[in-house]
């Protein structure tokens, strides 16, 4: 689901969305503010790219971040639930992986990580994306938004 369509369905739904962004560092809000009306639904969002902060602004386990990184599914999961819960949001987006060029703590470029929490919801998709920087962190986007449109179809 692209941009557009993810924004009318959650105005459909009377429903919002947050983020807490690593890799993509606010491209995932940016895009949505790019539709007209996104303002009915796109609570806010944090930019989490250090790794301690995605402890302390968005709530993710200190423990889980020393003990596996910061590119993780459960990290990905937890960025999810900050940003849905800190924000106020109906739905909220977690992403976290290596745009690169080179690897991070051992993980791959193109490892990412892209959780979702909502009504019912926590769930993660882990990618294995290639290309360039910039190519990987909107392919994690349009990962982002496929997978919070699959709970809105």
């Amino acid at each position: 689901m692209d941009e557009k369509a993810l924004v009318a369905a959650l105005t459909a739904r009377g429903e919002t969305v947050a983020a807490a962004e690593s890799l993509t560092a606010g491209l995932v809000c940016a895009t949505l503010a790019r539709v007209p009306g996104a303002s009915a639904v796109l609570r806010g969002g944090l930019v989490v790219y250090a790794t301690d902060l995605k402890a302390a602004l968005a709530g993710v386990s200190p423990e889980l971040l020393a003990e596996h990184g910061a590119v993780h599914p459960e990290v990905a999961a937890q960025l999810a639930e900050g940003a849905r819960d800190r924000c106020g949001a109906t739905w909220g987006l977690g992403l976290t992986g290596v745009a690169g060029p080179s690897a991070q703590d051992g993980v791959d470029p193109g490892t990412v990580h892209v959780g979702l929490a909502g009504p019912g919801t926590r769930t993660v998709r882990s990618l294995a994306l290639d290309g360039d920087r910039d190519l990987i962190r909107t392919e994690s986007v349009l990962a982002a938004f496929a997978l919070l449109g699959e709970h809105l179809a």
